[in-house]
């Protein structure tokens, strides 16, 4: 390989401030964090130093260095087949969910181990978790109905001395969502979620087909590139169905959660949301746009909680 590579790609001026990675990728420290990522180099379109984003061990390699350097985390890996997100936009939520804390905190963002989050579908990858205590020190919970995906995140954590103190996995054992994961005593600061977009293996192949063709790559798709399973793609009802369910569900636990969070991915999916939100009598909700390059995503927030029970979460 070349050494007279540029070393980064352009700076992501569109993320959040506080993400450490609005500068882009150093490969060269990224290899330090991730030898087996080497082999994946090469130029770009744009003659800049980048991995080919339509194959997954590259993506993989990459998340690796990318968990070691900036967060600490030692030996991550994820079985084949499952998801292996993009690491920047997942620390975007995790950020823009700081402001909002921020907002009934005198402006500050809560760091440390009374700040509680549950983690809806946490995955085999655990990366929200993963950063979230990093960068924040805020304890988590993360939850899971696949058995698989739950001893992932399990050998993730102990791979890694202390975060068996900061973060906890709970198998959901039925497809409810915070039934029998939110137990009679517990209070959340917030809870998370990537929730399946799809409401079919085909409409998630096709959304891929969709993705490699703007990354150049014309040939038909027989993976999907950022992996996958039935799960943590697609579900009955895809994104707005699994969503109304959650906020329907939210109710029975309104006193014990402070703010309840989800990513939604598509705009047509929003009055769902937002229709039933209102059903519910939720006491404020809030929609937080992100964009990431050409992309823009977006998480709403809602709270059954009045200001002034907002105003004493913490005391």
């Amino acid at each position: 390989m070349t050494t007279n590579l540029p070393k980064t790609t352009p700076e992501k001026e569109n993320m959040h401030p506080r993400n450490v990675h609005r500068q882009g990728y150093d490969f060269k420290q990224l290899i330090k964090a991730n030898p087996a990522l080497r082999k994946f180099l090469a130029l770009n379109k744009f003659e800049v130093e980048s991995i080919d984003f339509s194959n997954p061990e590259a993506i993989k390699a990459l998340n690796k260095a990318l968990l070691k350097q900036f967060y600490g985390v030692d030996g991550w890996d994820i079985p084949e087949g499952y998801l292996c997100p993009p690491i920047p936009g997942r620390a975007d939520y995790i950020h823009y969910v700081a402001d909002l804390l921020a907002d009934t905190n005198e402006n500050a963002v809560p760091k440390g181990n009374k700040v509680r989050v549950l983690d809806i579908g946490t995955g085999a990858n655990l990366v929200y978790p993963l950063i979230g205590s990093s960068f924040y020190g805020w304890q988590f919970a993360g939850t899971d109905i696949d058995p698989t995906a739950i001893r992932s995140a399990k050998e993730i954590i102990a791979l890694n001395k202390g975060l068996e103190q900061k973060i906890e996995i709970r198998l959901q054992p039925g497809y409810d969502i915070f039934a029998n994961v939110i137990k009679p005593d517990e209070r959340f600061d917030l809870t998370i979620c990537n929730p399946p977009f799809h409401a079919s293996f085909r409409e998630a192949a096709d959304a891929t087909s969709t993705k490699w063709k703007k990354l150049g790559v014309m040939k038909k798709p027989t993976f999907l590139n950022f992996g996958g399973q039935k799960n943590e793609l697609w579900t009955k009802g895809g994104e707005a169905g699994f969503i109304r369910k959650m906020i329907e569900e939210s109710v029975k636990y309104g006193k014990q959660v402070l703010w309840f969070t989800t990513l939604v991915s598509k705009k047509e999916t929003l009055p769902t949301v937002y229709s039933t939100l209102k059903f519910v009598k939720a006491v404020d909700i809030k929609t937080i746009t992100m964009a990431h390059g050409q992309k823009t995503s977006r998480f709403i927030a809602w709270t059954f909680l009045t200001p002034e029970e907002q105003a004493v979460w913490r005391k």
